[in-house]
């Protein structure tokens, strides 16, 4: 896969860990999304990684929550890369605009709704590079592969994800935004 460890791909390898973890594949083809059902803290869940391109991938999700049956605001998390978030750095969120971002507007618009849960992963750069306009560096930087030390950070990030959706399964999605959407550094929450 071209940009299978590109910051654009950052939500697919946050499935790609959660599966790992429990021991399962994400490989059923269901809905216009590679599919593996897994057990998180008891719980029984869809993994689902989107086949559509990142911008029509609210298609497979809305696909699977209308053959589920389930409410998007109570049973959905979807898992994302954010390029306004710094790599290192994840937040968790009810409900929320698209910030720019194609895959969240198709989501939305598909569900009809800004009201489901999500995880976002910062991918940010660390420093703009020359001359470029804005729109080119995110693009250079979204799909070049991760560098070294970057894949350290992520590495941790992805377990924090994981710890997250964890979180909401067992404790609600309140206790997984005071846990997990504090900055680096002070301990403050981010609102």
């Amino acid at each position: 896969m071209e940009y299978q460890f590109t910051p654009h791909n950052a939500g697919f390898l946050a499935i790609d860990r959660i599966a790992d973890n429990c021991n399962t594949v994400v490989a059923n083809r269901r809905c216009r999304a590679l599919t593996g059902k897994a057990l998180i803290a008891g719980q029984e869940v869809l993994l689902a990684k989107p086949e559509t391109f990142m911008n029509l991938s609210g298609l497979a999700v809305a696909a699977l929550v209308e053959e589920l049956g389930i409410d998007p605001a109570k049973d959905l998390i979807v898992l994302y890369d954010d390029l306004a978030l710094p790599l290192g750095s994840i937040r968790v969120r009810e409900r929320g605009s698209a910030g720019g971002h194609n895959g969240v507007k198709s989501t939305s618009g598909a569900l009809k709704s800004e009201e489901w849960l999500r995880i976002r992963i910062g991918i940010g750069p660390d420093q703009p590079e020359g001359m470029k306009s804005v729109r080119e560096r995110q693009k250079d930087h979204v799909l070049s592969p991760f560098r070294k030390a970057e894949l350290v950070v992520l590495d941790e990030v992805l377990d924090r994800v994981a710890k997250a959706v964890e979180m909401v399964l067992t404790q609600g999605v309140s206790a997984a935004m005071n846990e997990f959407n504090r900055r680096e550094g002070n301990g403050a929450a981010d609102n």
